[in-house]
């Protein structure tokens, strides 16, 4: 089912929704990160109205098992002249199992320009990268709802970085803003080639920082690239970058992952 499909057929409650998480977006025993910010973005977006404008920052904390049936809220928390913040919440069977802080904020004026996020050297462009082939470790969602491939060359060296280039197979009526945080989270943990495969992992929080007001790409494409800079007693932290697929920056992250062996 796609997120669009899922989303179109939530039961509305006071304040929000309620969906069922399909088996084909889980990722072990709860649902992949990125379908849990989609989720509470969307309650997000429908609290701000139509008037809202575009999302410049997200935090999320997932805090427990994500499955089943599923309740979404938001409320906003602020409003200014150019930014409103809003907190969106999901539950299962009354407990918290995610909370999300989306920042959302309008253009003003400044005279700085910096613009120091540029894309790993030596890509191959997405049209002739090789793809990514299913095996017994990729989680369920990643092959029923995302197309994967290798964004540089194949390399012996295990260094804990993992860049590849990634689209959703139906976008259909998913705005720009959910898109990303959809697919922004599709990466394993940038350490991953340190460790076994089969090692259970499980992220904690996720901060995503949008480099563009209204994020857009060529054929879907997206470049992910997750780098760890630290691992210590079962925690990993490790930045995240998104690109379109002419190489503009679209997001930047952080994230602290934890690590079961």
């Amino acid at each position: 089912m796609s997120f669009a499909t899922l989303i179109a057929g939530a039961e509305l409650l006071e304040g929000g929704f309620s969906v069922t998480v399909p088996e084909t977006w889980h990722q072990g025993r709860t649902a992949y990160g990125g379908f849990s910010a989609a989720v509470a973005l969307t309650a997000a977006l429908r609290v701000g109205g139509e008037e809202l404008p575009p999302l410049r920052s997200a935090v999320i904390s997932f805090v427990g098992p994500v499955y089943g049936a599923v309740e979404a809220r938001a409320r906003v928390l602020r409003k200014g002249k150019n930014a409103t913040w809003i907190a969106a919440e999901l539950t299962r069977g009354g407990e918290v199992v995610s909370t999300a802080t989306f920042v959302f904020m309008g253009p003003v004026q400044s005279g700085l320009h910096l613009n120091d996020c540029p894309p790993p050297a030596g890509l191959i462009a997405p049209e002739v990268a090789k793809v990514y082939q299913p095996h017994a470790f990729i989680p369920l969602f990643l092959g029923a709802n995302f197309e994967v491939r290798f964004a540089l060359p194949r390399s012996d060296d295990k260094r804990p970085v993992l860049c590849r280039w990634v689209r959703l197979k139906d976008r259909s009526g998913i705005d720009p803003m959910t898109e990303v945080m959809l697919i922004g989270d599709a990466l394993p943990p940038g350490v991953l080639p340190m460790m076994a495969p089969s090692t259970p992992v499980s992220s904690m929080t996720w901060q995503v920082n949008l480099l563009t007001p209204a994020p857009k790409t060529r054929d879907g494409w997206f470049l992910l690239r997750s780098t760890g800079d630290y691992a210590e007693q079962g925690c990993s932290s490790q930045t995240m970058g998104i690109w379109n697929a002419d190489g503009a920056p679209i997001a930047s992250g952080m994230q602290s992952v934890a690590l079961f062996g």
